[in-house]
């Protein structure tokens, strides 16, 4: 029993040919898959694959690239459009200081409006963040301060201290394929000490694909190296991980449990 936790099977790539991307992720072992949501425009086919097909989840949100571009996207709308029976996560939203492509003051807004949906609804905060350790748990605990949510901190590249926080916080930690790459070193030690109730997996696909599919389109099928990978990287049965990640994706986004 595998999860892929995070994927995006409406781009290039994916899209093109999802129903043998789906089938290809049900022959390795993939149980359910949930289709993140990047850009409002993005929606309604993001819902539409999940409505279609009973192993496919919804998510509903702005990734911090395109804050700029959705300023009338609030928590209002975010909490409407959540109420969708197959809709169980927010966003993905954060804050991405790396490439910059919205202002960040309108990225720590639109960051804000997400965790404010995550707290009327209950679902859980889907979060990116790239050099931006700071500001993301600064914003994070400020907000859960002011009202507990749940969340997941999504393709997890950060540091260990990072890491510790965010667990503090009451959050979950989500590894992807980088997890396998040479150059992932201070990834790969960070994921030895996750605690074990706190792991997801996921691809991101269609990037990020893991060794042995470097260079290729990703897909969830894919999770089930990342799970390989990581399950002898921490020294434990690849099974027990698998059963243990896909218990924590329906502790964490009950709403599928449900």
């Amino acid at each position: 029993m595998l999860v892929d936790s995070h994927c995006h099977l409406n781009y290039k790539g994916l899209a093109e040919q999802q129903d043998e991307v789906l089938e290809r992720a049900r022959a390795r072992g993939v149980t359910a898959m949930l289709n993140i949501a990047t850009r409002e425009s993005e929606w309604d086919d993001v819902l539409a694959a999940a409505e279609a097909n009973t192993d496919v989840w919804a998510s509903v949100g702005i990734h911090p690239h395109d804050a700029d571009h959705h300023p009338d996207v609030d928590t209002a709308k975010l909490v409407e459009r959540a109420a969708h029976p197959r809709v169980i996560g927010i966003g993905e939203t954060g804050l991405d200081y790396y490439y910059d492509k919205s202002d960040r003051v309108r990225q720590q807004e639109s960051f804000r409006r997400h965790i404010h949906a995550s707290q009327q609804t209950g679902l859980p905060v889907i979060v990116h963040t790239r050099d931006a350790e700071v500001d993301t748990l600064a914003l994070l605990g400020e907000e859960m301060g002011r009202a507990a949510f749940p969340g997941v901190i999504h393709c997890f590249t950060a540091s260990d201290d990072f890491a510790k926080k965010a667990l503090d916080l009451g959050l979950y930690i989500s590894i992807s394929g980088i997890v396998t790459f040479r150059n992932a070193a201070d990834l790969q030690a960070t994921a030895t000490w996750l605690p074990q109730d706190r792991l997801l997996i996921e691809t991101d696909s269609p990037f990020l694909a893991p060794v042995p599919h470097r260079g290729k389109t990703g897909e969830p099928a894919f999770v089930a190296d990342t799970l390989a990978f990581l399950a002898d990287l921490r020294g434990e049965d690849r099974d027990a991980l698998g059963t243990a990640t896909s218990t924590n994706f329906y502790r964490l986004f009950n709403k599928a449990a449900s």
